[in-house]
């Protein structure tokens, strides 16, 4: 039986930084032309429903696909397989979630890849705002100020990576996510 090894990265240090982004105002909140879900493929609709499954069951609204963030995510996934690295960008301009499958037999497919990140939710406590263990990939997600996703993915033979960009961005320290 072949193995497929996931890797999910972990948003701590990014957060961080993120928070100071968030109080910034030279940091743009949102700079993406949203389009319907007619104008976009068949995998940017089911990235987008996938992401609206999540959000719904926390009862904030759907985002929409944007090529701006898709653009860049793609440009972040080819660089990560190409360097062979597996790290967040350090743009600031836009919340991040990467993941990474290698091993033989390996594809990703929209479903699984939201779904590995929304599975942080069991992780996330909303009294508290915290976690225990990962879960800033999930509250990215369902982060309620968020209106537009953009993802991207690349892969090697040995390797694939998923890159999704999000904006406004969220994980902002000490705010709740919805």
């Amino acid at each position: 039986m072949n193995a497929i090894r996931l890797t999910i990265s972990v948003l701590s240090l990014l957060t961080i930084g993120r928070a100071f982004a968030g109080v910034n105002p030279d940091v743009p909140r949102t700079t993406s032309t949203v389009r319907t879900s007619s104008e976009v493929s068949p995998v940017a609709n089911q990235i987008v429903a996938a992401h609206n499954a999540v959000r719904s069951k926390v009862g904030v609204p759907p985002i929409a696909w944007s090529d701006e963030l898709a653009q860049a995510a793609q440009n972040w996934a080819n660089r990560l397989v190409a360097t062979g690295a597996f790290e967040h960008s350090k743009t600031g301009l836009y919340g991040e979630n990467i993941f990474e499958l290698s091993g033989a037999g390996f594809s990703g497919n929209p479903v699984q890849v939201v779904s590995a990140w929304a599975s942080e939710s069991e992780n996330y406590q909303y009294q508290t705002n915290s976690c225990t263990g990962i879960c800033g990939h999930y509250t990215q997600i369902v982060w309620r100020d968020t209106r537009a996703v953009g993802c991207g993915v690349a892969q090697d033979g040995k390797r694939e990576i998923w890159v999704c960009n999000y904006a406004p961005f969220g994980n902002i320290v000490g705010v709740k996510p919805y």
